[in-house]
């Protein structure tokens, strides 16, 4: 791992348990001066949009890699079910690494991540109307409305596995029932 890897990686995990963590603890994290991260990244900024950018590449990868534009052209009921549980277990993976992108202001705010994210978002939400069409989820609510679920099921897993209230081992199960059953077609 080259050092800007590394200065990425211990970043990513410093933000996860200190998404307001300055550029010195970032650089402290990282085991590293802070002239030595302003090399690799001259702001908190830029460093947050690298992160930002591979917290996307990994949301998009893990679409890409269960085939959700094949789920979604099949209309296939079983396929669409199990897409979607196979994608909450690798959102919640992803989840342990990127966390702090779910609520960092700066990924809310950069029009390129922000735009970005409207993409993939979209992609979920064709995903999510193709499985309300095959009546795996309920079709009386609009299928964005399930997508802004999703992000606030994995907003609520952080908080509850940071807080320490579940542990991360039962989570994949609860997060997954509870969208699950809680929009399952009636």
């Amino acid at each position: 791992m080259n050092s800007r890897d590394a200065i990425l990686a211990a970043s990513q995990r410093r933000l996860n348990v200190d998404p307001r963590a300055s550029m010195t603890d970032l650089a402290t994290s990282a085991g590293v001066g802070r002239a030595t991260l302003h090399r690799h990244f001259s702001t908190r900024d830029e460093l947050l949009h690298e992160l930002g950018t591979r917290n996307l590449n990994r949301w998009q990868n893990t679409m890409e890699r269960a085939g959700v534009d094949d789920v979604i052209a099949s209309g296939d009921a079983a396929r669409i079910s199990a897409c979607l549980r196979g994608l909450f277990r690798q959102y919640l993976a992803d989840y342990d690494e990127f966390g702090f992108a779910l609520t960092d202001p700066y990924m809310c705010t950069a029009p390129e991540l922000v735009e970005r994210t409207e993409v993939l978002a979209d992609k979920e939400t064709e995903l999510l109307a193709a499985a309300q069409r095959a009546g795996v989820l309920r079709d009386d609510l609009p299928a964005r409305w399930l997508s802004t679920a999703v992000y606030g099921l994995l907003v609520a897993a952080r908080d509850a596995t940071t807080t320490g209230r579940v542990a991360r081992a039962d989570l994949d199960e609860i997060v997954i029932s509870t969208f699950l059953n809680g929009t399952r077609a009636q």
